[in-house]
This record gives structure tokens, C-alpha cells and sequence, in this order.
């Protein structure tokens, strides 16, 4: 079962001269009052009593008291705890009469129980990891997280190259009047050699055609002598009007302008060519992109699943982006009754053995906020000790100048109890 505290007997604390108090078990025991009249005093002896020299008060005996400070304390598990004397030596005394020390009450008792400011002024991300931790999900979680965040900045390079890709594309010029490929311009020479070659060949046949002309034109005079001749040269000048009466010659004036644009035209090719490969790799870029996006998409939702599995300690407890959330609010967006019950639920589960929770100044809540947080504590069997500056029908006990004038149920106020020598 968890320890609570069953009864306190302070003496000559800081601010306290006499206070005896039983606290309700399970539920809020206010002490209240007006400023300076030994509240938190209270709170601060029980921290020294039971969480040791950590928590001792720089100056713990009251101002103008002759005798030392004494602190007593029953637990719900039988140990009674006791400070006394000058030095306020720590007893530890369980219920067989045996002796203890500071390291049996630690087994059991929870720091941040004592000190829950240590919690309230954590930063959001130790918040986070105190939580993950006693669920047992921290080093999962952090895992993802880190898997995430390599996911993340590998996707937002990708994002920026694809984005500088499609941008050095779009500058790029386009040209529409040139091939897809350069131009070679040993090809173009090879071309221009042929048609020169036909060229040439043209112009033999034509020279061919002007003997074979003058050959007629003399065997023509020299019929007489040659008819022979004269045939022969007929016959030649009638193959050589069929060889040469169709010849056409080609112009060579293109391919002479593409070799003297061929660097543009290439150039031209060239741009095409880079403003193409830009686009393809941008392309390819958004695809890995997507893919990341699907890869971050599933460790979150992963990352959610544990959270939703985990056995959280309040119902509405989740993290999101290393910052503590309440039913979707983030810390400082909770009121002070949401921050308390957070606090003191997580509190609660990192040492489950310890059944109690100190709380000061719960001026901030209402009454109506009070009685439904004390409904809480009842029906998680929690025992709450607090302060409020109050002296109204809410406080269980009301402080005036380190002395109790008066109280309300549950909580039982007695004489202090003297267990006889224990204070010599």
C-alpha cells in the first residue's frame, strides 16, 4: 500500500511554534491563513523531516524560540520519524522497534513529491522525458525521434535541390529549331565532299559533252576523209546528251551556313538538353520526397500508437513534438488546476510507493475547482497537504502566527503529543 502520512507534530520550525496535525487520508488538507503565519513552514518541515538534509532550511529553528526544532511524524506503514535536538538528528523507528535511517525513508518516498516546483518549473521537454520514462517509452520514442528528424533534414535537402533544379530549368532558354542531338561537323564536311564530288563528276561529263561536240564539229568537216570517224563521234555525242541531259546541279550554300552556325546550333542543343535533365532530376527528386513524407507519416503515427497504448498516469496525457500535452494543450496553455492534477498524477507514478503529495499556494483555484480536484485525489486514494492564503471554509486548518486557531473536518487537530524524553 502506498505511505501516507497519518499524523505531524512541529515545534519551533522557521515560522511554526506548536502545530499538531492528522490529515485526511485520501483527499486535500488545506492548511490555511493569512501571509507569514507558518504555512509553507509547515510544508518545508515535512520536506526536512522526511526527505532529509537536502531539504533542511538554511535556517530551520524559529527566531526568539529558546528550544530546538522538533519534527515528528506516523506513516500509514508504522515507521515513526522523528528530528530532535541541536543537530535535529534524524530517528527512524519502524514498528518492531527497530531502528532506521535517511535511506529507508528514499525507498519509499518521492523527491518530487516533497518538491513539486522542482516538476511545476521543468522545462516542457523535461516534462516530456520524466513522463516517457515512467511509462517506459522514452528510449522508443526517442529512437523515432531521431529516425524522423534524419528523415526530416535528408527530405528538406532533397526539397531544396529539387526546387533549385526546376528553377535552374525555368531559366534556362528553350529552343525549338534545332535538333535533339548536336551536330557533328565531320559529318557535314562528309556531306558537302560528296556533293562536291557529284559536283565534279557533273562538270567532267559536261567537258565530256564539249569534246565530244568538237569531235563532231571536226569529223563533220572531215566527212569526206572520216565517215567512219564522223559515226562513231554521232553515236558518242547521242550517249552523251542521254548521260548529261538530266544532270541538275546540288547547292552547297546550307550546308555551309550550318557549319558556320554549328557552335550556336550546338549551344542551342546543348541548353535543351541540361534544361531536360534539370526537370527529369527534379522530378525524381519529388518522388523520393513523397517517399519521405510517407516514411515520416508512418514513424508518427507509429510514435502515436505507443503513446496511445502506453499506461499513462491521467487519462488525456500525451506528447507531441517533445512538449507535454493535456487533452491537445500544450503546459502553458493548462490552468493551474490542470498543471496541479498533470503534476501530481506523473508525481505519483514515478514512485508509486509513496501515497502523499505536498502542494503550496493554491490560491489559484477556486472553490469549486478545489473540491473537484480534492474528488480526484479521493478516487486515486491520494493524500494531498497544501497551502492557501485563506482563512475561509475550505481550509482544514487555519494558521495564525505559527499556531492552529481553528479547523474544519477532516482534518483533526490535538494537542501536541509528547512521547515522554523525547524531547531531551
Amino acid at each position: 500500500m502506498p505511505v501516507k502520512i497519518n499524523t505531524l507534530e512541529l515545534e519551533n520550525v522557521k515560522r511554526v511554534k506548536a502545530v499538531s496535525l492528522t490529515p485526511s487520508p485520501d483527499g486535500l488538507t488545506i492548511i490555511g491563513g493569512n501571509n507569514a503565519q507558518g504555512k509553507t513552514s509547515v510544508l518545508d518541515a515535512i520536506c526536512w523531516l522526511l526527505g532529509g538534509k537536502k531539504f533542511e532550511p538554511s535556517k530551520p529553528k524559529r527566531d526568539g524560540a529558546y528550544a530546538d526544532p522538533i519534527l515528528r511524524a506516523t506513516l500509514s506503514n508504522g515507521l515513526i520519524v522523528e528530528r530532535r535536538g541541536k543537530n535535529s538528528a534524524l530517528k527512524v523507528i519502524d514498528p518492531d522497534g527497530k531502528k532506521s535511517g535517511q535511506q529507508l525513508l528514499d525507498s519509499f518516498i518521492s523527491e518530487l513529491a516533497l518538491d513539486l516546483p522542482k516538476f511545476l518549473n521543468a522545462s516542457d521537454k523535461d516534462k516530456a522525458a520524466i513522463l516517457l520514462n515512467i511509462i517506459g517509452v522514452g528510449d522508443k520514442l526517442a529512437q523515432m525521434e531521431q529516425q524522423e528528424t534524419q528523415l526530416y533534414n535528408q527530405r528538406r535537402a532533397i526539397g531544396q535541390i529539387a526546387d533549385q533544379k526546376r528553377k535552374h530549368a525555368a531559366d534556362l532558354p528553350t529552343w525549338t529549331d534545332v535538333p535533339e542531338q548536336p551536330v557533328s561537323a565531320s559529318e557535314l564536311i562528309a556531306q558537302q565532299q560528296k556533293i562536291l564530288q557529284k559536283n565534279a563528276e557533273n562538270q567532267r561529263l559536261r567537258e565530256n559533252l564539249k569534246q565530244c561536240e568538237d569531235a563532231v564539229q571536226k569529223a563533220f568537216l572531215e566527212l569526206e576523209s572520216a565517215k567512219h570517224a564522223y559515226a562513231k563521234a554521232e553515236y558518242d555525242l547521242a550517249q552523251a546528251k542521254r548521260s548529261a541531259e538530266d544532270l541538275q546541279d546540288e547547292s552547297t550554300a546550307e550546308l555551309e551556313k550550318n557549319l558556320s552556325e554549328i557552335e550556336s546550333i550546338n549551344a542551342k542543343i546543348r541548353d535543351n538538353q541540361i534544361k531536360n535533365q534539370a526537370e527529369q532530376e527534379a522530378e525524381e527528386l519529388s518522388g523520393q520526397y513523397e517517399e519521405l513524407t510517407s516514411r515520416i507519416e508512418e514513424i508518427r503515427q507509429n510514435r502515436q500508437k505507443l503513446l496511445d497504448d502506453a499506461d499513462l498516469p491521467l487519462e488525456g496525457l500525451s506528447v507531441q513534438d517533445g512538449r507535454l500535452l493535456y487533452h491537445g494543450k500544450a503546459w502553458d496553455c493548462m490552468s493551474s488546476a490542470e498543471q496541479l492534477r498533470v503534476a501530481t498524477a506523473i508525481v505519483r507514478r514515478i514512485k508509486p510507493e509513496c501515497g502523499f503529495v505536498l502542494l503550496d499556494r493554491l490560491e489559484a483555484m477556486d472553490i469549486a475547482t478545489l473540491k473537484d480536484f480534492s474528488t480526484w485525489l479521493e478516487s486515486e486514494h491520494l493524500q494531498a497537504i497544501a497551502t492557501r492564503v485563506s482563512t475561509g471554509d475550505e481550509c482544514s486548518i487555519i494558521i495564525e502566527d505559527g499556531y492552529i486557531q481553528s479547523k474544519t473536518e477532516p482534518a483533526k487537530s490535538v494537542p501536541p503529543r509528547y512521547t515522554p524524553g523525547w524531547n531531551k
